[in-house]
């Protein structure tokens, strides 16, 4: 058994100061400092009173380290896996791009061999983003290979699917809707025109996340309230990208008030040159300029993020003022209840993986522990 010591570790409503956490390949007991006894330990590791949270899970994240979840070489989903962990990610979901169907299928499978087999953060399953989405706000998605909702295309990885991006408003979505919640997908809407009323009946009929909520859908208008509108006046569940550029911080911030710290729910939506240097890069077969913290497409548009959680998460705090136990539990909590993965993950809690995520007061993450496993460490020059 291993032990993690002098750590703040971040619980649902509070810190606890100058902690110890036992864990194995579990989370076998939270107990204060004094009253353990390090001889009888196979590993005691000092926090030196850094902040010890769950680890990060990020449900939206197309790349990273130039590595793209499209890509067609066997190697970079694990990749992806490698990387994330330097920034507190302990598990993720793939997510995909609208592309040639059959591609689309190819990468689902490769997603499906990976699953309980990953070098580091977790692969929970995939994020289909795209294709059933709207070619008058498909972003920097490809409209070229949008199609119509079908659940029969897609059933056969049903054990993979995670979360489904659709357009609502396409013909057959009420159906496809129906379908997903059947088999225990999470649908998303996103990427699309929908009206309010339109986004509400989807919602209704089983529909309960919106993907990066503002962008690409109908804006909030006090006529019109649009997607956004039937967000903030539902229960269902909200990605944000915090990175300033995406979304105001004042919108942040209007978001959370409506929504709680329970109804958001932090994502990168990260490309990838996330990690990397400025330049071009691709995503989704399309050009994209990376300059300062932006990717955009040649035409402008945004193309995803370089974004990082734990970025986010320093961001999202700085912006609202919300506690950062709170705070947390947008990228931990937050995505496992969704997920429908709380038994297991999300919260520091005993029985529960030892996926854990340590960083100090500016979100500088010093060691990231997956099912107990020590999978980043950073060194100090």
């Amino acid at each position: 058994m291993k032990a993690i010591v002098n750590a703040n570790i971040i619980m649902k409503n509070k810190i606890l100061k100058n902690h110890t956490l036992l864990f194995d390949e579990r989370i076998v007991e939270i107990a204060e400092d004094y009253k353990i006894n390090e001889s009888e330990l196979e590993e005691v590791i000092d926090a030196s009173n850094r902040y010890l949270s769950p680890g990060f899970i990020d449900i939206h994240i197309h790349g990273c380290m130039g590595n793209d979840t499209m890509d067609d070489n066997g190697s970079s989903i694990s990749n992806i896996s490698k990387s994330i962990v330097s920034t507190g990610v302990t598990a993720f979901l793939p997510t995909t791009m609208t592309m040639k169907f059959s591609i689309i299928e190819e990468t689902i499978e490769r997603i499906r061999k990976l699953m309980n087999n990953e070098p580091g953060a977790s692969i929970l399953g995939c994020h289909l983003e795209g294709p059933f989405i709207s070619d008058e706000y498909k972003g920097a998605q490809n409209g070229k290979y949008i199609i119509k909702p079908d659940f029969s295309g897609i059933e056969g990885f049903s054990d993979v699917m995670k979360i489904i991006t659709i357009a609502p408003e396409e013909e057959g979505s009420d159906e496809f809707i129906e379908s997903c919640v059947r088999h225990g997908i999470v649908v998303a809407i996103g990427h699309t025109k929908a009206n309010y009323e339109q986004a509400m009946r989807a919602i209704q009929k089983g529909a309960s996340h919106i993907t990066h909520t503002f962008n690409a859908m109908t804006p909030l208008h006090h006529r019109n309230p649009g997607v956004v509108g039937a967000a903030m006046d539902s229960s269902a569940s909200c990605e944000l990208i915090a990175d300033n550029i995406h979304v105001n911080p004042a919108v942040q911030r209007i978001l959370l008030k409506v929504k709680k710290i329970e109804g958001i729910i932090l994502v990168t939506d990260a490309m990838k040159a996330c990690l990397l240097d400025e330049g071009e890069y691709d995503l989704g077969g399309q050009r994209v300029l990376v300059k300062g913290d932006e990717a955009r497409l040649l035409s402008g548009s945004l193309a995803g993020s370089v974004l990082t959680l734990n970025k986010a998460l320093k961001n999202f705090i700085k912006n609202t003022g919300v506690s950062l136990n709170e705070a947390v539990r947008t990228v931990t909590e937050n995505p496992a209840r969704i997920l429908k993965i709380s038994d297991t993950k999300g919260s520091i809690s005993i029985g529960k993986d030892a996926d854990l995520t340590l960083f100090d007061e500016n979100f500088n993450i010093y060691a990231t522990y997956v099912k107990g496993k020590k999978v980043y460490e950073r060194f100090e020059r």
